[in-house]
């Protein structure tokens, strides 16, 4: 039985591909549904952008790609660079056909935040990214923007992920989450920059070191760099039941100088014992120096109901991160 509102789950995101609300040229891989959410594959084209940019009310996408705003097209059949400081912008396979009822939100994934990949979806006739409107027929872009490492992506990488609801958005509770400083070894990861490519489908093949500077704390206390890219641990265990999907909220400006979370679903199951975990946070220092200390606040996660229930729990789907703790993105070797 289904709920009136709710997020869908994988049995209902199963349905929805049957019944043709989602639709691919290539066939749906199993990994590729989530229980909550539904990762979207590149598709065989970047286009180098001059600027980022949004449509417009009953504008398409593809009738903007001109010779204005396009710099050159680059073929992702074999993997191609994406560089740091560029904005690209490629169809993904999947494209929706919702019913009047259903609508929907995208996030980057976890890994996608965790190497500094800024990744928003456009839709035609988009006003705002990230944001599916009730009904939506058509097709759905990524804009990716690289900020410290350039990255290797090709036809079908995942660096995206799509989440549908049935109804208005529904919020059941909210949980506020602060930063832990006080950990023994690293407390936290300070990005290096002119690092080297990084694979986005190699899993576990870099050495940390090669792209990361270890933090410690004095007296509880870092000070963010601005500009630079962090990554930190939250004090706090998240735990998502089984009939509930969460979503990390964006920081508050008049909590600090810096934002944090990049990526933000979190999938029914997360950290249920005995795999207790935290919330990884991706941080980015604004335009001043700002100290930011132990138990500091960084954010709140906001739960909402599933409309139905789910086949697999997270972390019965072969994940990276659950039960993690101050992790880096899979991409890397465990730090020594």
């Amino acid at each position: 039985m289904s709920n009136t509102h709710g997020v869908l789950s994988d049995t209902e995101i199963k349905r929805a591909i049957k019944q043709g609300w989602i639709a691919a040229d290539a066939p749906f891989l199993d990994d590729q549904i989530q229980p909550a959410s539904l990762d979207l594959r590149l598709g065989e084209t970047a286009y180098r952008l001059r600027a980022s940019f949004l449509p417009g009310a009953n504008a398409k996408v593809q009738q903007r790609l001109d010779a204005e705003l396009v710099m050159h097209e680059i073929d992702l059949r074999g993997g191609a660079v994406l560089e740091t400081g560029c904005v690209y912008l490629v169809q993904v396979q999947e494209e929706l056909a919702l019913p009047a009822h259903i609508h929907g939100a995208a996030n980057p994934k976890s890994s996608t935040g965790r190497v500094d990949v800024f990744t928003r979806l456009i839709t035609d006739g988009a006003q705002s990214f990230d944001s599916i409107p009730m009904g939506y027929q058509g097709p759905m872009w990524a804009e990716i923007s690289p900020c410290t490492f350039s990255v290797l992506a090709r036809t079908g990488t995942r660096l995206s992920q799509v989440r549908l609801r049935r109804g208005s958005p529904h919020p059941k509770r909210e949980i506020n989450f602060t930063m832990d400083l006080s950990m023994a070894g690293p407390v936290g990861f300070r990005a290096k920059r002119h690092s080297g490519v990084i694979d986005l489908d190699r899993i576990g093949g870099y050495d940390p070191r090669d792209f990361w500077e270890p933090m410690e704390a004095r007296k509880g206390r870092v000070v963010l760099d601005p500009g630079q890219f962090y990554i930190f641990a939250s004090k706090e265990n998240v735990l998502i039941p089984p009939d509930e999907a969460a979503e990390m909220a964006p920081i508050r400006p008049e909590l600090g100088e810096f934002r944090a979370h990049y990526a933000g679903f979190f999938d029914p199951g997360f950290g249920v014992a005995p795999n207790e975990g935290r919330a990884v946070l991706e941080v980015r220092s604004r335009d001043v120096p700002f100290i930011v200390e132990d138990g500091q606040p960084v954010g709140k996660l906001v739960f909402e109901p599933l409309s139905g229930p789910v086949e697999r729990l997270y972390g019965e789907v072969g994940s990276s991160y659950q039960g993690q703790g101050l992790k880096l993105s899979k991409h890397f070797s465990a730090w020594r």
